[in-house]
């Protein structure tokens, strides 16, 4: 039972690693976390990326995410609130004034808090997170290797390993810029802006997608 080949994790580790190295809300919430506000904020943006990614994973171990990919209506009412979530993120970003960032050990609770809740709904609320997960991880299902459902789970959560090996660096090097940052404020606040740009970017594109 889940025994499989050489060849078979070169090949799902190899996909799995160009996953997670590809740009999307997920990446640019982290950078846009860490820079501003440092590495604890990052690592908690993170845990809500990671736990909003395990939730798609769940959802395609029950064979839940079919329904993104069978029902229009289910799919267009994920796709709009994920968008309009995005270009919200962003209009926030756009709005900033640019104020001297915190130290991690002035970070209060709260504001983690909020990062953590705003990385999970990132990931959940990414309809094309869900329908990637439906097409990708059964291309690894081996019939003698059991349960169809466990090996889903599987394959998902080491998904979500490999990214700890990618975005936990990120974090590391983009934090190297939130020194700067601390102490520019008109620097950060036009950063800001880039990246709101960017996230109502990726909200339209959301929004233009197709199931």
């Amino acid at each position: 039972m889940l025994d499989y080949s050489t060849a078979h994790w070169i090949t799902f580790f190899t996909a799995a690693i160009l996953l997670n190295l590809s740009p999307g809300p997920d990446m640019v919430f982290i950078i846009s976390q860490t820079s501003k506000k440092g590495t604890r904020s990052g690592f908690t943006a993170v845990l809500g990326i990671w736990l909003g990614t395990f939730v798609h994973v769940i959802f395609a171990a029950l064979g839940l995410s079919a329904i993104l990919m069978t029902s229009a209506t289910a799919f267009s009412m994920v796709k709009w609130v994920g968008a309009a979530y995005l270009v919200w993120l962003g209009i926030q970003s756009l709005s900033s004034k640019g104020t001297r960032l915190q130290s991690n050990d002035q970070a209060p609770t709260l504001n983690l808090t909020k990062t953590f809740r705003q990385g999970i709904f990132v990931s959940l609320l990414n309809p094309k997170v869900a329908v990637f997960f439906l097409a990708f991880l059964p291309q690894f299902v081996e019939p003698q290797a059991g349960v169809v459902g466990t090996q889903l789970f599987l394959h998902g959560s080491l998904i979500i390993v490999v990214a700890g090996f990618i975005e936990i660096p990120i974090v590391l090097m983009s934090s190297q810029l939130t020194n700067y940052l601390r102490n520019h404020p008109k620097v950060s606040q036009w950063m800001d802006r880039g990246l709101g740009a960017l996230f109502i970017a990726l909200g339209v594109k959301l929004a233009a997608c197709n199931r």
